[in-house]
């Protein structure tokens, strides 16, 4: 479009005419064609529909899962810690073992001193060598033994002499017989017969005198064989005491009474232990056991013999297999410290817990070994 310009006149008014602008022909505009929006899904119902479902799934395998089954967490696994003890007091000289260690069976642990036990042990030997001396030593025959041999031998004298003053109360009848007859016949004189009397009765009683010996002498015997049951009775009260000392002295080695693992040692090298005083722990290897607490409103399903599914906390709740062994025949609450009273006047009910115990048929392998007192959470199936 062509624009006129209008001269500008200095120095005078000049009117003049605008003149109209001629129209000039102009392009068409390009059209635009709008596409519709297309329309947003929503996708919420789906979402629900989804939790819905999930959500129905866990119930009902949940409640399918209660149904036949019994579980608690209140359970762990157990076993058996034997303590170790010392049987005879003294002074440690030696601990073989630290804590946590593994041992064998009769595995020695601790020595105690054990001079004053062998000089105790020669003084029972040296007294039953004596007593065996008394009785019947090596040697030949005992000294008590040898006292009643002669007791005997001396009543075999008596009765020799027993006989021999028989045989002269026999002469001596005989003679005063004798002496009567020819006194009767004025043959011997009065002093004569006296004579034979009194020779009689001497003998006679030299015969009682012989026969008491013989009696005495068989109370001897019989004495020194009552002196041989009290010598071999003296034997057996030494030979037990020999024993005794030799076993006392074995004492002072201390041998692990299982195979397992060392836990709570506390005894060191020099101290004066006492008999009875508990020295260590050995958490067996074998034995282990789960000891699970189940409410008694869940006793009713449970029986001898059902199976059971274990899982330990420990490993991230790694399973392990198990069977009901035994189910206790008290509360736990039974055994504390203070037992429950009823009949005390402040009796507040709860639900109380009896330990059931499960034996493992199925545990971990050797990288997750199970340990007494981890907590597993057992489900039994009460099909």
């Amino acid at each position: 479009m062509t624009t006129q310009v209008r001269p500008e006149i200095t120095g005078a008014s000049y009117d003049s005419p605008t003149p109209t602008p001629t129209p000039t022909p102009t392009a068409l505009p390009t059209p635009v064609v709008t596409r519709p929006a297309p329309a947003k899904r929503n996708l919420l119902p789906f979402i629900l529909g989804a939790l819905v479902l999930a959500g129905g799934y866990w119930t009902f395998t949940s409640l399918s899962y209660a149904a036949a089954h019994e579980s608690t967490d209140n359970a762990m696994i157990d076993g058996h810690v034997l303590p170790v003890l010392a049987k005879v007091g003294g002074f440690v000289t030696a601990v073989t073992v630290a804590e946590n260690d593994r041992v064998a069976q009769d595995a020695p642990l601790v020595l105690i001193d054990d001079r004053e036990f062998k000089v105790r042990l020669a003084q029972m030997d040296a007294d039953l060598a004596a007593a065996r001396a008394a009785v019947d030593g090596r040697a030949g025959t005992g000294q008590a033994q040898a006292m009643v041999e002669a007791a005997s031998a001396q009543t075999a004298v008596q009765g020799a002499n027993i006989d021999a003053a028989q045989a002269q109360v026999v002469k001596a009848d005989a003679d005063l017989a004798r002496y009567a007859d020819l006194a009767a016949k004025n043959i011997v004189s009065q002093q004569q017969l006296d004579g034979a009397k009194a020779q009689a009765a001497a003998m006679r009683a030299q015969l009682v005198a012989v026969q008491r010996q013989a009696t005495a002498a068989g109370a001897n015997v019989t004495g020194m064989q009552a002196g041989v049951r009290l010598a071999l009775a003296r034997l057996g009260a030494a030979l037990a005491s020999r024993d005794n000392a030799a076993l006392q002295l074995s004492f002072t080695s201390i041998a692990a009474p299982t195979g397992g693992t060392i836990s709570k040692k506390l005894v060191e090298v020099g101290q004066l232990v006492q008999p009875g005083q508990t020295l260590m722990n050995i958490a067996s290897d074998t034995g282990l056991f789960i000891t699970a607490n189940f409410k008694e409103t869940q006793l009713d399903k449970l029986r001898v013999g059902q199976l059971v599914k274990l899982t330990v906390d420990a490993y991230g709740g790694a399973e392990i297999d198990g069977v009901v062994h035994s189910i206790s025949a008290a509360t736990g609450a039974r055994f504390t410290l203070l037992p429950p009273d009823n009949a005390s006047g402040n009796f507040t009910k709860v639900v109380q817990r009896v330990p059931v115990r499960i034996r493992i048929t199925k545990g971990l392998d050797a990288v997750r070994p199970l340990r007494i007192g981890l907590s597993v959470v057992a489900h039994v199936s009460t099909n």
